[in-house]
């Protein structure tokens, strides 16, 4: 019940009333003759309000408004005496409780004291859930993060986790793109069947065509069995292609061909056969500039691109960075029967100013260093990889005074250009959005400065 009254009275009879009266406008009231027994029903079962006339038999409503504010402040406490003395009003509000009111009761004014008490105890009991929820690291599976790219993140996966439709992951080394192919899997209806991955940038041509799409028993020198393909063997479940854009370009047909028909042909067989797998594709290439590069398929990239979601660099998300690492901290720590329990504020500081290039997987490695090298139950800087203690942010320097520093509009535009491309990972798309320019544009600027440098 979400109304429920606990009453605590001696007297029977004014029990018997009070639950009448309180009942008839909608509360449920359960009543208690004793100090004691009426303790125990409240730290046993909910009760948003407590009722309690100061005068008990064992004790006195004070003591327990006391023990319910110290241990329950969520719970309002409203006493009840037969002496309205002002003494005992200030002693009620001294012990904390929410109201006070004096016999003989006006029911009416009495019920009114109880919404007002049962508002609060609702308001309270929300603040409390929504401050232990902030509390908490949100999470999409063993995705980890409180910043708000994370934020956005979770709530792009939860909507697209169960489409069919392709989806293509994007985003730096290290950022997580594999261990996101896999939350989006156990969220899908596909959950229940494998997914598969492949590393497209691991094997030769000949190799890769024959993983994907199979082979038959005397296609090639080496093809002494058959093989069923991954596209088959991912059948009813997912299948992801990590570092799609490595794919050879002359095996790129073959793969559209097999996305747009539903079916594959094995090398060296001569029937189609059938599939039925979501495809999750990964990528830390451009691909929209591979595609004017004519280093990747359009029609391809346009079929893997249905859905996309661009992963947050690690140094975009903030704090996140600590979250991370106290997880990475305890990890290790147990790993390696280590008693690491944090990091100094020293450490904490050196983490958030490192600019993480390798992102998650970088700081994963650092953690893992600093826990085996450290001497303390906390990491400190010395304990960290030479390369984050000796990190300096670059910077952009505009307000110079002295005339000589100063220099060019186009020379401003030029540095600015390559932070924004280095901060982006060298991901050319993204950069000329940051840019608000055309990616042509950009190409263009960065093509005459690298002539500039030549000569």
């Amino acid at each position: 019940m979400n109304n429920h009254i606990v009453v605590i009275e001696d007297d029977q009879e004014m029990c018997d009333l009070l639950e009448i009266g309180l009942r008839k406008r909608g509360f449920a009231v359960t009543t208690y003759t004793s100090g004691r027994a009426g303790l125990a029903a409240i730290n046993s079962q909910p009760t948003e309000v407590v009722l309690a006339d100061i005068n008990l038999p064992d004790g006195n409503g004070l003591e327990i408004c006391k023990q319910v504010v110290a241990n329950q402040p969520d719970i309002p406490v409203i006493l009840m005496t037969a002496f309205g003395r002002m003494d005992t009003a200030i002693a009620a509000i001294r012990a904390g409780a929410y109201d006070f009111v004096t016999k003989p009761l006006d029911m009416d004014i009495l019920a009114l004291s109880l919404e007002r008490a049962l508002r609060y105890s609702t308001l309270q009991k929300t603040v409390k859930e929504l401050s232990d929820a902030a509390r908490l690291p949100q999470q999409f599976d063993n995705l980890t993060g409180e910043s708000p790219a994370m934020a956005a993140l979770f709530s792009h996966l939860s909507r697209i986790a169960d489409s069919e439709a392709s989806l293509l992951i994007t985003g730096e080394s290290g950022s997580g793109k594999e261990l996101t192919a896999k939350a989006v899997h156990s969220h899908s209806r596909r959950k229940d069947h494998r997914m598969i991955t492949i590393n497209c940038a691991a094997m030769p041509e000949q190799l890769l065509e024959s993983e994907l799409f199979g082979h038959r028993r005397g296609a090639f020198t080496d093809a002494k069995s058959h093989n069923r393909g991954l596209f088959l063997e991912a059948d009813g479940g997912t299948l992801f292609l990590d570092e799609v854009g490595e794919i050879p370009l002359s095996l790129q047909p073959k793969l559209l061909r097999a996305l747009e028909e539903r079916c594959v042909r094995p090398v060296g067989g001569s029937a189609e056969i059938p599939f039925d797998v979501r495809i999750i594709a990964a990528t830390n290439r451009d691909l929209e500039s591979a595609v004017e590069d004519n280093l990747f398929r359009e029609d391809l990239f346009y079929r893997l691109n249905v859905i996309t979601i661009e992963l947050p660099p690690l140094r975009a998300r903030g704090t996140d960075v600590l979250l991370l690492a106290k997880q990475f901290i305890e990890h290790f720590s147990r790993r390696q029967e280590r008693g690491v329990t944090g990091i100094s504020d020293a450490a904490a500081k050196k983490l958030l100013d490192y600019s993480w290039p390798g992102n998650v997987r970088e700081l994963r490695n650092a953690i893992e260093h600093a826990v085996a090298l450290t001497r303390f139950d906390s990491i400190v800087p010395d304990d960290l990889p030479k390369k984050i203690r000796r990190f300096r942010n670059d910077y952009i320097m505009v307000g110079a005074q002295d005339p000589m520093e100063l220099i060019s509009m186009e020379e401003m535009e030029r540095r600015y250009i390559m932070h924004v491309l280095k901060t982006a990972g060298g991901n050319r798309t993204l950069a000329a959005r940051i840019l608000q320019v055309d990616r042509k544009t950009l190409y263009r600027k960065l093509q005459r400065y690298e002539e500039q440098n030549a000569s």
